[in-house]
Order: C-alpha cells, then structure tokens, then sequence
C-alpha cells in the first residue's frame, strides 16, 4: 500500500474520498467503490500501489487511439478496481475484483514499468489501460512522471468519471485520452454503470479546452443505448461542445458479465455510423468487420488519408506534418 491524496478528514477515523464524484464516506478498515482505495486509521492509501493486472505492447489504434501517432506501438498497462460497476464490464475479472484477488506476488516499481516501455525499438510511450486508470491515480502518476523525463508520451483509456481538480493534474501528464462515454442518458449511467452522465460530459469539455488529444468511444448496446433520437443528441452535443473534428469510435457489444442482450446487430452500427458521420468527420466503427468505418479521409476533399485493416495503419494519403496530400488540409496532428 502507499499513502494518496484526494481525501477529506470527517470525524475521528471517518474520511470522504474527493477523487470521483461518487465522494465515498470511508470508515477505518474500509475501502470505496472502486476496491482499491483504502481508509487506514484515518488515512487513505492505495492498495494497489504496484500491482500489475495486465501488461504489453499494442498497436496505439487497439486503445483504440486511430489519430495520435497512427502506425505506433505503445506500452499499455494495467491493475485493478474500478469506481463504476458496469453490467456489461468487458474487463469485469480486473476491474470488479474484491480485495483478495488482487495479486501481489509480483509488485513492480515505476522504474520497472518504465524501464520495460523503453525496452521496445519504436514505442512511442506508455498507456493506461485495461481496468479504470483514475483509481490507481498515484501509482499512475508516478509512473508517468518518469516516462515524460524519458521523453515518452502518456495515454489515458478511461471512463472520465473523476472531479475536476485531480483531472487537471492528469492533464498534467497526459498527451492523449481515449474517454468511454457510455450513452447520452443520466437513466442509462445509474441503472447500468452506478454513477451519472454530467461529470462524464464536464470532463470531456475540460480536456477539450485544456488542449490535449481526445477520442471518444460509444459501445452500442443492443436495446440499451442504440435509440438513434438519443444518439443524434450525443453528436450533437460533441459537435457543438467538443469540435467537428472529434474521433468517434463506434464500438460493437458483446454480452459478457451481467448483461444478456443478444450481440448489436451490424445493421444498428451501421445506421449510427450514418447519422454521426452528419455531425462528425471522423467516426470509425470497432469489433465489426465493415466495408466502411476504419479509413480516415480528409474531410474537405474526401481523399483517403490512412487506410486500416484491423490494427495494421497505412500512412497513404498524408505528408509528414499530417496533411492531406491532395488538397493540403490538416487531417492530423500527432504524428
């Protein structure tokens, strides 16, 4: 365990948690939602500090990231806990595990994990991924403090469901985040997820105006959240509040954990990829192989900038800077 911060003292051992929204009113001996924050007579630590769920190098569009740094490979890593419980969890064994699965047979130090991502010819930096990375903040945060003095790029998978000063200190450290919003309806996040919407929505404003790179991911779930009124809404909001030019990835459900609704039907993942694509110039399709909705192409002149086939990226159509080279528009920053 080691000592965290985000906390508030109440009374005698009692503590509150100010890391997520959910503010967790922790007793002595108690943890939070997520599993992993510990209030220890009065003091609140990370268990977790140091373990190691799952670990490797990935192609950066697996994240999925499709416009920073496409072609890369980086180093992702993962621990455990999470501070939402959501019924269709794809990584449920990790991130809803109790305080006895964790594994610490093996603790590894920043350094190491560093030193590992180094190893690799090529790799661009470390991500953050696999179970919620807000819950692990300072093991996290000590781990990209090394990496950026090594001059590697730090990435952020998350659900974005954390308060606004802890946020901004990731920020920090971090060049790019892959946000998961979930669905467009506060119903949906309380009934399926265990937390709300707004703080989801204030945290992609927050990362927008700080500057960094932001994807969005939407898993579609059959009869859950694939109502295409509310979904028009969703674009619309990211278009008006985030930019046009926002990457959405459009992901296909599987029923996996608590939630039994049949696979989503490629046809829904095809009549939302068309209405995103009204609002958004980039929307791409995941966990579907489709005639359309991996390619990037520019969106003024409509050449095809990137071609994709699964995680493999071919840079055809842009110049080094990240230009369309037939027309000369900026399709891409981070190269």
């Amino acid at each position: 365990m080691k000592a965290a911060g985000y906390y508030e003292e109440l009374y005698r051992t009692q503590i509150k948690c100010t890391l997520c929204p959910h503010y967790c009113t922790l007793g002595d001996g108690k943890t939070g939602i997520c599993r992993v924050r510990k209030n220890v007579e009065g003091e609140m630590f990370l268990n977790t500090y140091g373990a190691v769920s799952s670990m490797g190098f990935d192609p950066i569009e697996k994240k999925p990231l499709y416009h920073f740094y496409p072609g890369s490979i980086i180093f992702s890593v993962g621990s455990y806990g999470c501070n939402l419980h959501c019924k269709f969890c794809q990584n449920y064994e990790i991130s809803q595990s109790g305080g006895n699965s964790f594994d610490f047979r093996k603790l590894y130090e920043p350094r190491q994990i560093v030193d590992m991502a180094a190893e690799q010819k090529g790799n661009i930096g470390i991500a953050f991924t696999y179970n919620e990375p807000i819950v692990w903040f300072e093991y996290m945060r000590d781990i990209a403090e090394l990496s950026r003095r090594e001059k590697m790029k730090n990435v952020i998978v998350t659900n974005g469901y954390i308060n606004p000063e802890p946020l901004e200190e990731i920020i920090g450290w971090m060049d790019a985040f892959n946000v998961d919003l979930k669905a467009f309806s506060e119903d949906f996040y309380m009934s399926q997820t265990m937390s709300k919407l707004a703080p989801v929505l204030e945290t992609l404003k927050h990362i927008r105006r700080r500057g960094r790179h932001l994807e969005i991911t939407n898993l579609i779930i059959t009869n859950k959240n694939d109502n295409k009124t509310e979904f028009t809404e969703m674009v619309k909001w990211i278009k008006s509040e985030l930019g046009a030019d926002t990457v959405l990835h459009l992901s296909r459900y599987f029923p996996v954990h608590k939630m039994s609704e049949p696979p989503t039907p490629p046809g829904t993942i095809s009549q939302l990829f068309d209405i995103a694509k009204e609002y958004l110039n980039h929307v791409y399709i995941g966990n579907l192989q489709t005639p359309e909705g991996q390619n990037t192409y520019c969106p003024e002149c409509g050449h095809r900038a990137i071609c994709r086939s699964r995680y493999d990226a071919r840079l055809e159509g842009i110049d080094h800077k990240g230009r369309c080279s037939k027309c000369g528009h900026q399709v891409l920053v981070d190269l």
